[in-house]
This record gives structure tokens, sequence and C-alpha cells, in this order.
């Protein structure tokens, strides 16, 4: 069994005790090829963002640094700009051949919220080493906008991994002609699939949004609900260049669609800091079916969550931003991505998370 487990396999684990939870499980938390990851009922402010170390409970560090802690009970603002620490519901009892990887889910990458998994003992953020056994935390840094949190809301995934499946440069070669990975652009290949973001649209000159400084919150559980114009401001590029201001958050989009076999997935790498002063990657997961034609996709554009660092940066239309890393699938799953469950982004284009009702015209 080598490669990235399937939803039939997650499910075993928890059958099995391996993973746990304070709660049981819910529908809808196992994914095709990851585990949806819900907050506990209290949350802790602390001074610093911190990894715990080895040999060192992030309970202990908690109380090192904690100013104040929040009970979550009956909804709280996480506030921009503040560090969090909340226990999550689930706990791991991974067997010595299992490790595991963490990532923002996709909406909550939308929001330019930071949230990383850490774990007793961890010495990296959201990797989680073979064998480990023992509770699960959420580091939470709102960067964009205040937000109301609940207990059993769900900010991060989980992935599990037997062994190495990265496929090589040659083996993506291959699936590219076998599968088609990219439409819209030239497969670029080189330690993963690159992708290049979209500044000249076949419609329009709307690119993108930049997240607006001064916000109210937002309350995770509405879908649909807030009004774009109040939180973003929408971006244009008739030239096919975007300025990117530091400190700015934007969404963009890439130009080419992307598809992710059945028996595969994929995750986002950050890409080199040598290519710009910005960084793309929060949500990094993509799962099996992710616009692929037998999962009711035509191919679904990459949505870039953009952060500017030190110094403006000029964007322009084709620059490479990003690479897909694809991995094999130890089985593929019994339900992928878009076909048949409540996928909110198949077959996406330039869109915003799903809590923003859509742009008016």
């Amino acid at each position: 069994m080598t490669g990235v487990l399937a939803s039939q396999q997650i499910e075993a684990l928890i059958t099995r005790g391996a993973l746990g939870a304070e709660e049981g499980f819910v529908e809808g938390q196992v994914q095709p090829a990851s585990l949806d990851l819900r907050l506990g009922r209290v949350a802790y402010r602390v001074r610093a963002s911190f990894l715990a170390g080895q040999g060192r409970s992030v309970a202990a560090r908690v109380d090192e640094f904690e100013m104040h802690r929040i009970d979550l009970s009956d909804g709280a603002v996480l506030e921009k700009g503040c560090v969090y620490v909340v226990p999550l519901m689930e706990r791991l009892a991974l067997p010595d051949d299992i490790q595991a990887i963490a990532n923002a889910k996709s909406s909550t990458g939308r929001l330019d919220l930071l949230t990383r998994v850490i774990t007793d003992g961890g010495t990296e953020f959201d990797r989680i080493a073979p064998g480990y056994s023992g509770p699960l935390y959420a580091e939470i840094c709102p960067r964009s906008f205040s937000v109301l949190v609940r207990p059993g809301m769900r900010l991060n995934q989980i992935r599990f991994r037997s062994g190495r499946a990265v496929l090589s440069d040659a083996e993506l070669a291959a699936l590219h002609e076998s599968d088609t990975l990219v439409s819209g652009g030239p497969a670029v290949i080189g330690e993963g699939l690159g992708f290049s973001v979209d500044l000249r649209p076949q419609s329009g000159q709307l690119v993108g949004y930049r997240a607006k400084p001064h916000t109210g919150v937002i309350d995770l559980d509405r879908i649909g609900h807030y009004d774009p114009a109040e939180f973003w401001d929408p971006l244009h590029a008739a030239n096919g260049q975007l300025v990117l201001d530091p400190g700015a958050f934007y969404i963009l989009v890439s130009r080419e669609a992307v598809h992710i076999p059945p028996g595969y997935a994929a995750e986002m790498a950050p890409y080199l800091a040598m290519v710009g002063e910005f960084r793309v990657h929060y949500a990094g997961f993509f799962d099996p079916g992710f616009g692929h034609e037998h999962a009711g996709g035509t191919g679904a554009r990459g949505v870039l969550e953009v952060r500017c660092h030190e110094a403006p940066f000029v964007l322009e239309h084709g620059q490479i931003v990003g690479r897909l890393v694809y991995e094999r699938m130890s089985e593929v799953p019994q339900q992928l991505y878009g076909a048949g469950i409540a996928s909110n982004y198949q077959g996406q284009g330039l869109k915003l998370s799903k809590h923003f009702a859509a742009p008016a015209g």
C-alpha cells in the first residue's frame, strides 16, 4: 500500500481507531483524499506563532505564550492580525507506516486565514511524522478579515500517505500525454506541473480582487451571504500587467485549466522566492476528480491566493507563479471530487470564497 490514502481507507483508519475524535465524525467530513478537521470549544490568544519542538507539548507552549482564552461555544470573533491556537476535535494514533500532511481548506485560504496544524513534539507546521499519537491543534492567524468561528467548523484538512508516491517529471509528462493534465496553456513540467497567472481574460477586463484593508467580520457559517463590494476591490488589467502592493492580499486565477485524474492527488507547492516578492499558496490540496471529465468537470482553473512581500512587484500575463506536485493514490477513491458530493469549486474560474454572493454584473 503506497500512495495517498483514499476515502475508504480513511474510513478504515477511523474503524481501527487510528483516527479518533471527542465527538463522532459527521457526514461529509471524509473527503476523496483527506479528512476535514473540526475546531474544538476553546481558542487561546497567544503572543506569537510557535512550534512545540522535540519533547515538548503544545499545551505546555500555550501555557508559556497564552494571553487569554476564548470560549467558542456560542461563537466568538478571531481578530485580524492576532494569533490563536485552537485544540481540534480529532486526534491521531497513526501506524508506523502512515504519515500525514495538513493544509487549509479552499475557502479558508481564499479568506487569507493563515491556518496551520501543530502537534506535540512537532518541528514543522502541517507535517505529522509516521506513528504520531496525540492531539492536533490549529494555529489561526486572520490576515485580511476578522472571522466569527464556532466549534465544529472545518478550516483545515489532513491527508494520509504511505511511502512516497510523488511522480517524477518523466512520469508526469507521460500522465499528461494520456490524461491531458492542463489545457489552455502549455504543460510546463519541472519538479511538478507549472501554472501561470491569467491577466488577459477572454471576456472583460476583470482579472482578480484585492482585499480591502478595513472591513466587517465574516461569519464562516454564512454561505453566499456577503456583498463582495464591501470586502474586495475588483482589479482590471487592460495591458496584461498587475502591480502587487506590499502587504496586500489578492485573489487571481490561473491561465490553465487543471485536471486531476481519479487515481491521483495533487498539492500546490509554494513557488521559489527567487522569482519575485510574492507568495502563491494557502489551500494546497487538489482532490482526485478535480476538473476531470469523469467527475463532472471540464477542467478547473486554479484560484491563486497571492500575498506580496517587501517590494511592489509587477505580475505579467502568463508568468509562472506556482506548480502542482502530483502523487499516486493508494486506491482510487469510491467518491471523486465533484461527483455527487458538495464540491464548491468544481469547474471554477475566478471565484471568491463560498461566503460571498456572486458579484453584481
